[in-house]
């Protein structure tokens, strides 16, 4: 990225964020059907831009190919949690693009967005809080691992089989199941070398971060044309709401980055254990797959 590009992008971001609202407040189409790609975009690209500012260096202009990277995988691990809502239907979309080329494209822009929005965000709160966030320290990991593993493989499965109970699971699986993995293959990455070494200081900025994540994802969620909507099991999760997220979900999202970071971390270290052309066929596959059952099961509604 050039140094003229270096100091415009942010402010840019601003820019389309600031025309994606008034936009969207004008009574637009294009913008009110696309408004949350253009604002969670928008997002990333000034908090880069922030880091970038605040650390001097920032992920997008140090490696402009591991972002791409990070987006790519960001698309097939949200797919994961498209599989298991295939199961727990707690999510539904509305209002999405008929034409199946504009359709799947959305899909794809829109889940690209999840993993650099929370390592962005947390990128921006290591920055501006500081502190370690000493705790006692966990002492030999490896100690955990069959019980991590066995509830990782529970919290994989029971979702599945019985969505009507533990349909809450999905949002810790990851961590629990590949943080024994990622201690193994890449300790100074792994969340259980932060607590065996007695901090609190990545896991916490990380849940603040999902947290501050899920905030920004509902919200603009609320605003757009196409979006998604919920269902949850029990009718008491839904009675209270902020944006179209029922209030006890917000309780995901802490955890889910936690998730995210588990599965990053995974996906980095993999391809040095693997060297298989399925590491690049099969998550292509999934992933169209699951776009077409996405438009199957998951769509609520269509418009031109």
């Amino acid at each position: 990225m050039t140094g003229f590009l270096k100091r415009i992008y942010g402010p840019g971001a601003v820019l389309v964020f600031a025309g994606a609202w008034w936009g969207l407040l004008q009574g637009c189409p294009f913008l009110k059907t696309w408004f949350y790609l253009f604002a969670w975009w928008s997002y990333i690209l000034f908090a880069d831009w922030l880091n970038l500012k605040l650390r001097g260096e920032s992920r997008l202009t140090s490696s402009p190919r591991g972002f791409a990277a990070l987006c790519a995988t960001s698309v097939f691990f949200w797919l994961i949690f498209e599989w298991f809502n295939l199961f727990l239907k707690n999510w539904s979309y509305v209002n999405v693009p008929s034409s199946i080329f504009l359709r799947w494209l959305g899909y794809a822009l829109a889940f690209a967005t999840v993993l650099p929005g929370i390592f962005e965000t947390y990128d921006l709160l290591e920055r501006v809080l500081p502190g370690r966030y000493a705790l006692r320290p966990l002492g030999d990991p490896v100690r955990t691992f069959p019980l991590l593993t066995l509830l990782g493989i529970l919290t994989l499965i029971l979702p599945v089989a019985y969505p009507y109970y533990f349909f809450s699971l999905v949002w810790v699986w990851a961590f629990l199941l590949l943080e024994p993995i990622n201690y193994l293959l890449a300790r100074e990455d792994s969340l259980l070398y932060d607590l065996e070494q007695g901090s609190f200081r990545r896991p916490f900025l990380l849940l603040l971060a999902g947290m501050l994540c899920g905030l920004f994802w509902e919200s603009w969620n609320y605003w757009a044309g196409t979006k998604w909507v919920y269902t949850l099991p029990w009718a008491w999760l839904m009675r209270v709401k902020l944006f179209e997220m029922p209030l006890p979900g917000y309780l995901g999202f802490p955890p889910f980055a936690l998730e995210c970071w588990s599965m990053w971390t995974f996906a980095r270290i993999f391809p040095r254990y693997s060297r298989s052309i399925l590491v690049i066929i099969f998550p292509v596959l999934f992933s169209l797959w699951i776009f077409h059952q996405i438009d199957k099961h998951t769509v609520l509604s269509f418009i031109p």
